[in-house]
């Protein structure tokens, strides 16, 4: 049953998850000096997939309900798989500031796929000024003194904005064709089983899939990804969900590109916070509060 409010004790556990997932860009590009990308993300969705088997096995929860899901699953692992090569490999050609600005934006991709493509999710005008100014972000964010594009980055900055179109692909998918008739512990499981097999032969297509040596530096950074994030910190997200209203939960998703853009940009990889880059994320940020503003609220 849910709770109409939040106490101290889950904005805390949030704002943990803010934190953790606010660092994970900057664990990938320190673990991707040692491990290819590609074999770093099939190798976190592998071990994901083998913890998540065991916990939904001790739930005694069903992984498949039917043959129709199991078609949708291997859609949505598939959608999956892509969207996290594309950031993987993205991240080794822009910054992790940059990164989380491009792909917090992915709530503006929902909401407009959402308005053509599931039924009774329209857009309204606060979600529509929500998408004007994650645009601006995003331009602002593309620009570089006051109209020449930021060539350094742009390849990998363009990897991540299609890695967040897929991300919204999948989001609107699984609304459309799972919600109904699965959990998220079991759409979180069909994630990472069915991307795991396509990232591995993505590394072995377009890259050395071979750990020539690792560091203990390197294997947290495994360690994070799998265990950390990939499991643990979305079973407690799940937990949450099942708790509390996702209206008051999402309220704190903008915390996770803030912390973000200071914790992995600028105190881990040590990259300098540009008057652009704080523009950028202040519009983000802004347009993500309107595009979650509950109707009624003043």
């Amino acid at each position: 049953m849910y709770r109409a409010q939040l106490r101290w004790q889950p904005i805390a556990i949030l704002l943990v998850l803010a934190l953790v997932w606010g660092a994970n860009m900057a664990i990938i590009k320190i673990g991707a000096r040692e491990i290819p990308p590609l074999l770093m993300a099939a190798l976190r969705s592998a071990v994901a997939s083998a913890c998540l088997y065991v916990w939904i096995k001790s739930k005694k929860i069903s992984l498949f309900p039917s043959a129709n899901v199991l078609f949708h699953g291997i859609v949505v692992g598939l959608l999956f798989g892509s969207e996290f090569a594309l950031i993987y490999v993205g991240l080794q050609h822009t910054l992790a500031s940059r990164t989380y600005v491009i792909l917090y934006a992915t709530p503006f991709f929902v909401a407009v796929g959402a308005h053509f493509f599931l039924k009774g999710d329209r857009l309204n005008l606060w979600k529509a000024m929500g998408l004007v100014f994650a645009f601006a972000g995003v331009l602002t964010l593309f620009m570089k003194d006051l109209g020449s594009f930021s060539v350094n980055t742009l390849p990998g900055d363009l990897m991540i904005l299609t890695g967040g179109v897929l991300w919204a692909s999948t989001t609107i998918y699984l609304k459309k064709y799972l919600a109904h008739q699965t959990i998220p512990l079991q759409t979180l499981f069909y994630q990472v089983v069915f991307s795991a097999p396509l990232l591995f032969i993505m590394s072995i297509a377009f890259e050395d899939p071979v750990v020539h040596s690792l560091s203990w530096v390197a294997a947290f950074s495994v360690f994070y990804q799998c265990i950390i994030v990939a499991f643990l910190s979305y079973l407690v997200w799940f937990e949450l969900i099942h708790r509390y209203p996702v209206s008051l939960l999402h309220g704190f998703s903008f915390f996770t590109p803030v912390f973000g853009v200071f914790l992995s940009g600028a105190l881990i990889m040590g990259e300098v916070i540009t008057p652009s880059l704080l523009i950028a994320l202040a519009l983000v940020s802004l347009g993500m509060v309107l595009v979650n503003r509950r109707p009624g609220t003043g």
